[in-house]
């Protein structure tokens, strides 16, 4: 747990915290109301006992310390070594030689050959470094120093930008004064017309196509990474199997079947009555509606060598292939996991057979023989989950297509989970570079004040380093694969991460260092080579240098309204939810930070319809999840002093006048006609916010008592252009204010 400290000098670290800065743990940190932290003892034993670090006594503390400093030692020269472009390059070296011959080996097969000198011994570095010249050409370069050999990965001074995509489209930053402007969906909650019981990819080409008709560049969307197919609970984007592959279930079999493949597929199933009862839901009851999705597509799959013309099959074949290692270990984690549940009894067995952890142990690698032999056996299996991915692939790669020959300069916005679940797919095949025991997580917030423990398994900074960051690239080259953009959830990870150990409150974690230089020049190289915008979703506790750092390197920040607000009042304020002084001021948009795109809300956050009445505030207090000691009475209280607080807002910056309209009506207009003020790379505004919806996509800290991930909206994707409202505040969005920040005047709105 973590105990508030008093701005003071701070004592010598014990040989307990020593330690922890040796394992880049961080004993002392500032929360999210300024308030200096430290970790307690106990705390600190739990996370390095769970990091392999003994540390019960003084004692082994030091033994502890010793052996991190050898093995930094032993590996000091990393099989993969960042720089940037055009500045000197600094390669870890052990020796204590001055000077050394290299040999570069650019990608195109250029040879550069030279002499490296040792640099000034730096004391955050025992090992020292070799410095060679600046290097002009971004790749991935085989460096040799002497009779060693390393990868040099030279990146981009900053990412991929929204006006590098603008003038890749032809385009100018601010063509006709119109700004440009994003929808953010969640894919899962579309309606097309068909009786799907859930958003598709197909639906993600017809919403990309609709929301270009209003002149949006992008759409973002929720994270489409693999879940699992044989426990169809487990439905949560955010808590996948794996992050290198997709979810089958939002692939239509009809884009490559045809039609009437899949009429015949339903037909023959006798499920056609089902899936038009679970697309009139208003909720997705993913129980019932995975497995009807998947057997449908076994039902074709076994059917296609009839169903499907050669060239396609063929192409079927060619993925797999490309696939290679990490395609086949994802299908026989999929076929081991659904044959285990089949055999399974009822009891301990069952409930053990989905984890990897838990399986023999000859199946615990996907290298073991055990696997292949699995493999072999169950070869249709394994072959029928490698064809899932196609499907989903393709569907990826069509709508992207879709939004690009619509006009949208960015096209599809993809969404990177913060991590996986540690007995899933990603966990078992890259078991050197998660850390294990742990959870990743965030510790008592504004929106959170019990903290979060997100059940996710994170990367292992050390085991990142020793392998060359393999795993980090591959994950970032297979969600940049299909889209325009990538926003990275919770992006403070790549500088720190809140662990909780398994077990462990949310509140008794602490924070692990993380490269971050070198991991936000893989991020620039990657997003140039695949032509990307970079959105860091940079809430929460926030290093007061990581904001400078992300916008350095081009990646945008999030601006979200409610947190936009004046810094004193607001920490005051937020400090205690209970005082009843005037709300912070919010903040007119044309100051928030440029480096961002700017939103109304996020999935984790009210809509402004929801925010208004306060059904955010019903939910926690239903939920028991309001500030401890805080009543509705008084967060009702509050939050009517924060609507006075917009409604001024808006009405200083000539978007409303007269009286402030009642709970149950939001001035929705008014607010994203204010948003489209923002001087911001992009503006993306929540379909929710919209359509002027008042529930919100997932309610942090809840899982079955909330319909998190499971709420569908009514209009259908291919119309909503037509919609004048929708039109309309598209237009408001979209629009540049010329006059001072004043805008056209909007009565307030009206029942």
């Amino acid at each position: 747990m973590t105990r508030r400290m008093h701005r003071s000098a701070a004592p010598p670290p014990t040989p307990l915290q020593k330690l922890a800065l040796r394992a880049d743990l961080q004993p002392h940190w500032t929360d999210a109301w300024d308030q200096p932290r430290t970790v307690s003892d106990d705390a600190l034993r739990r996370v390095l006992d769970g990091l392999g670090l003994p540390c019960s006594t003084a004692g082994q503390c030091e033994a502890s310390h010793a052996w991190l400093a050898a093995d930094d030692a032993a590996h000091a020269l990393p099989p993969l070594v960042t720089a940037e472009r055009g500045q000197p390059v600094a390669v870890p070296w052990p020796h204590t030689l001055p000077q050394r011959a290299y040999r570069l080996t650019l990608e195109d097969g250029a040879i550069v050959t030279g002499t490296a000198v040792r640099a000034p011994h730096a004391g955050g570095d025992p090992a020292g470094a070799m410095l060679l010249p600046p290097v002009d050409v971004c790749g991935y370069h085989r460096l040799e120093l002497g009779d060693a050999q390393t990868v040099l990965s030279v990146a981009p001074a900053r990412c991929y930008g929204v006006a590098d995509a603008l003038r890749h489209a032809g385009r100018t930053a601010a063509g006709a004064g119109a700004r440009p402007w994003g929808l953010a969906v969640q894919l899962y909650s579309l309606r097309r017309g068909a009786d799907c019981g859930m958003g598709d990819l197909t639906a993600l080409a017809q919403c990309c196509t609709s929301a270009a008709a209003l002149h949006a560049d992008a759409v973002a969307i929720n994270p489409l990474h693999a879940g699992f197919a044989a426990l169809p609970q487990r439905y949560s984007p955010y808590a996948p199997s794996s992050r290198l592959f997709l979810n089958p279930l939002y692939a239509d079999p009809a884009a490559m079947f045809g039609q009437q493949a899949l009429d015949s597929a339903i037909a023959a199933l006798g499920i056609g009555e089902q899936l038009a009862a679970l697309e009139a839901l208003t909720e997705i009851d993913w129980l019932t509606l995975a497995p009807l999705r998947y057997a449908v597509l076994h039902w074709l799959w076994q059917r296609r060598e009839t169903l499907l013309p050669r060239t396609v099959l063929d192409d079927c074949a060619a993925f797999r292939a490309r696939g290679g290692t990490a395609l086949h270990a994802h299908a026989c984690y999929e076929a081991i996991q659904a044959q285990r549940l089949a055999t399974a009894s009822n009891g301990m067995n069952h409930a053990a057979a989905p984890d990897w952890r838990c399986w023999p142990v000859t199946l615990r690698s996907p290298a073991d023989a055990a696997v292949a032999a699995f493999a072999r056996d169950h070869a249709d299996d394994v072959a029928f989950h490698a064809f899932l991915q196609w499907l989903a692939a393709d569907g990826m790669a069509r709508a992207q297509r879709a939004a690009r020959d619509a006009g949208m300069a960015v096209g599809v916005v993809c969404d990177l989970a913060v991590g996986a679940d540690p007995g899933g797919s990603q966990a078992w095949t890259r078991q050197q570079e998660i850390l294990a025991g742990f959870h990743a997580g965030a510790p008592p917030d504004v929106y959170n004040p019990l903290g979060q423990d997100w059940g996710v398994a994170v990367f292992s900074p050390r085991g990142l380093r020793r392998q060359g960051y393999a795993a980090f690239l591959e994950m970032l080259r297979a969600n940049l694969s299909h889209c325009g953009g990538l926003r990275i959830d919770h992006v403070l990870g790549l500088a720190r991460m809140w662990l909780v150990p398994a077990g462990a409150s949310a509140s008794d974690g602490a924070y692990l260092r993380y490269p971050l230089k070198d991991l936000l020049r893989l991020v620039a190289l990657e997003s140039w080579r695949h032509r990307a915008i970079i959105i860091g979703e940079n809430l929460g506790t926030v290093p007061p240098e990581l904001n400078a750092a992300l916008a350095a390197r081009g990646v945008l920040g999030i601006d979200v309204l409610w947190f936009q607000r004046e810094e004193v009042k607001a920490a005051a304020e937020a400090a205690d939810p209970a005082i009843e002084a005037d709300p912070a001021p919010f903040q007119p948009p044309a100051q928030w930070p440029p480096e961002a795109i700017a939103t109304t809300s996020t999935h984790d956050l009210p809509t402004v319809a929801g925010w208004w009445a306060g059904r955010d505030l019903d939910w926690r207090d239903r939920l028991k999840l309001l500030a401890p000691g805080a009543t509705l009475a008084q967060a009702q209280a509050g939050r009517a002093r924060e609507r006075s607080a917009l409604w001024q807002a808006l009405n200083q910056a000539g978007l409303c006048h007269g009286p402030e309209p009642d709970p149950a009506h939001a001035p929705l207009d008014a607010v994203l006609a204010w948003l489209g003020t923002a001087r911001t790379a992009m503006r993306v505004v929540p379909l929710e916010d919209l359509l002027g919806e008042f529930e919100q996509p997932n309610l942090p800290g809840t899982t079955s008592v909330h319909p998190n991930w499971q709420r569908r909206l009514d209009p259908d994707v291919r119309t909503l252009a037509d919609a004048p409202a929708l039109r309309d505040r598209a237009h408001s969005i979209r629009q540049a204010v010329r006059s001072g920040g004043h805008g056209t005047r909007h009565p307030p709105p009206r029942g």
